[in-house]
């Protein structure tokens, strides 16, 4: 036999699976709880910031286009607007029937504004009306406007000349008055008037809610309304909106069509909209600091962590593990962090959403897009946060490690 001394080959590290990985990462989060939880609570903050910004802001998006599928569209207003002299425009007393024979029209009608204040009773100092506005009112008003009762009756062909009001949403709230009756009256021009109906809230033209309506010939007869429309209300064929929109002002007044406004009310809930999305814009900004702010705290605890337990990794070190092992346990650690506070601000998020979305009477909405845009965020920040101290902890030599510690 030959007396030559064979040369084994070195062992080979032990592999971890990852279920190993994953524990051996969360020995800093045992260890340590309260400093985790600090940490991971930035993140929260920051994920949750961002998740409640998007869920509020596509629920009030889902809420505007149901109610702009449930009102339409195709709602055209027509008011006066200024002449060449800067003074306020009449409409013609005929504007109503003009506007009428458009053929794309399929429901008109209009309101005028009557000089005279209301109040709860003949006690009320003068002056304190809560910005009510009186109205005359057409007895085919509701139609147009899509306005339900939310208790009594409408005018009709009689009662529109007696001496009877119907109230507003926000009127009739201010007044004090919550149902109608023969014995429900309010003090309108010097005269009692009789409360027969009060409208529930609507969306497209929220300056009736804060309207009395009177009946047109009993504003004329009994309030000393001179009969000139102020305001036409008129629905559209959905198809030809545009279209009647841009003749409207030639139809109402062919001599001075440039004394006609035409509007439409849903632009309005569209520019609030427009609104709405840059305020979001700014608050998801100050949800992104709140992030970066996580992170960083993410990062110093690994950094501390790297610190005191250099014993530990100088062990195990010596024991065999490799410095990839090394790095792979830090960045799961970093990574187990930042997932705990991301699923934190993930629910806080969503509670937030949802809770808002409720009181406002609106349909919860949390995109699954940016469900998953958190969790992708919560990754890369904890492999960020967690990359230089991983490295860190992996060039430490045992001998180094052991003799620090």
């Amino acid at each position: 036999m030959s007396d030559v001394p064979r040369h084994h080959a070195a062992p080979r590290p032990a592999r971890l699976r990852p279920l190993d990985v994953a524990r051996v990462g969360a020995i800093g989060l045992h260890t340590r709880p309260a400093r985790a939880a600090l940490s991971a609570l930035g993140i929260a903050i920051g994920i949750a910031a961002m998740i409640a910004v998007v869920g509020i802001t596509a629920s009030s998006r889902l809420e505007l286009q149901q109610r702009l599928d449930r009102f339409g569209t195709n709602i055209l207003t027509v008011t006066p607007g200024v002449d060449f002299n800067g003074e306020d425009a009449v409409l013609p007393e005929e504007a109503v029937r003009m506007v009428a024979r458009i053929s794309d029209v399929e429901q008109v009608s209009a309101t005028g504004a009557v000089d005279a204040a209301v109040y709860r009773n003949d006690n009320v100092p003068k002056g304190n009306t809560n910005a009510i506005a009186v109205l005359a009112a057409r007895t085919d008003l509701r139609a147009p406007v899509d306005a339900s009762l939310a208790a009594g009756t409408w005018f009709n062909s009689a009662t529109e000349r007696a001496p009877v009001v119907v109230l507003g949403a926000t009127s009739a709230r201010h007044l004090g008055l919550h149902a109608p009756g023969p014995d429900v009256r309010v003090w309108l021009g010097e005269q009692w008037f009789t409360v027969i109906g009060i409208l529930a809230p609507i969306a497209l033209t929220p300056e009736l809610n804060t309207a009395v309506f009177v009946g047109w010939t009993a504003a004329r007869d009994r309030l000393g309304f001179d009969g000139h429309t102020t305001t036409v209300y008129a629905r559209i064929a959905p198809h030809a909106v545009d279209e009647v929109r841009a003749k409207l002002g030639r139809t109402v007044n062919p001599e001075r069509p440039n004394e006609v406004r035409v509007e439409r009310p849903s632009d309005a809930l569209r520019v609030k909209e427009a609104t709405d999305r840059t305020f979001s814009a700014l608050l998801l900004g100050l949800g992104a600091v709140a992030l970066l702010v996580g992170g960083v705290g993410v990062a110093n605890t690994m950094v501390i962590s790297v610190l005191e337990r250099r014993g530990e990794i100088g062990w195990r070190r010596a024991l065999g593990a490799t410095k990839g092992q090394i790095r792979i346990q830090f960045l799961t650690e970093a990574l187990l962090l930042s997932a705990l506070g991301g699923l934190g601000g993930l629910v806080l998020g969503v509670a937030v959403t949802t809770g808002y979305a409720l009181t406002q009477g609106w349909p919860v909405s949390v995109p699954g897009t940016a469900q998953a845009g958190a969790v992708l965020v919560t990754i890369l920040i904890g492999a960020v946060a967690g990359l230089y101290p991983a490295i860190r902890a992996a060039r430490l030599s045992p001998t180094e490690a052991l003799t620090v510690a």
